[in-house]
């Protein structure tokens, strides 16, 4: 798979099997990605890969929060600004909208959304997690570095066959996942990746992407091409 059809399969996987994810690929994977850029080389990532029991147990821990409607700890970070203005919200409205259509939920079924929702503390069936932190020290430059090797990471697993889904929601229950891999009270965490087999069964939508036009400038005339 070259690394062109790697971007365009990529997609956030709702919906995965139960078959196991050998720990060779993945520290395979983890080692390429070690390669990902970072300012002064700093590579400000930590990753923490849960599978089984110590999987099994987060499993657990979140869903008593989930059942009982836990709205959460305290933020860590800001996932979103607090009044998104045009045309980002228009974006992730139609993200939703495309995302709950495709499972046949309604906008006004509010608990059908709840539970589909609720499905990120469950890996949405993903045998693999990787929970990435950043010291608490770095700034948002090296938050930017955690995006570049998350996406390095989500590329070289579909070169693998895998498939993933990153995952903000793992900070809306950071306690608890600290709890679970006891991870240093410097480090944030900033999200997870459930990693695994994507299950054909689940129905899915590709999310729409803006126009190039509205998102790419280009300033300057067309490039000569290059002589042989």
């Amino acid at each position: 798979m070259d690394v062109y059809q790697a971007v365009a399969s990529r997609r956030a996987v709702r919906g995965f099997t139960d078959e196991p994810v050998p720990r060779a690929t993945l520290e395979r994977v983890l080692a390429a990605a070690a390669r990902t850029p970072s300012g002064a080389n700093l590579q400000p990532w930590r990753i923490y890969v849960l599978t089984d029991a110590p999987l099994a147990e987060l499993k657990k821990r979140t869903a008593r929060r989930t059942e009982a409607d836990d709205p959460g700890d305290e933020p860590a970070y800001e996932m979103y600004p607090p009044e998104l203005k045009s045309p980002y919200q228009e974006r992730r409205s139609a993200a939703a909208a495309q995302r709950f259509g495709a499972l046949g939920i309604r906008r006004e079924d509010a608990r059908a959304r709840r539970e589909a929702v609720a499905g990120n503390w469950q890996c949405f069936g993903a045998p693999a997690l990787l929970l990435c932190y950043i010291d608490c020290e770095m700034g948002s430059a090296q938050w930017g570095d955690i995006g570049m090797y998350l996406q390095t990471v989500m590329l070289l697993l579909r070169a693998e066959g895998l498939h993933s889904c990153p995952q903000m929601a793992w900070s809306v229950y950071h306690r608890t996942v600290a709890e679970v891999v006891s991870a240093p009270e410097e480090l944030i965490l900033v999200g997870g990746l459930s990693v695994g087999f994507a299950d054909p069964s689940v129905p899915f939508t590709r999310i729409n992407r803006a126009p190039l036009g509205e998102t790419v400038t280009f300033l300057g005339g067309a490039t000569p091409q290059l002589r042989r």
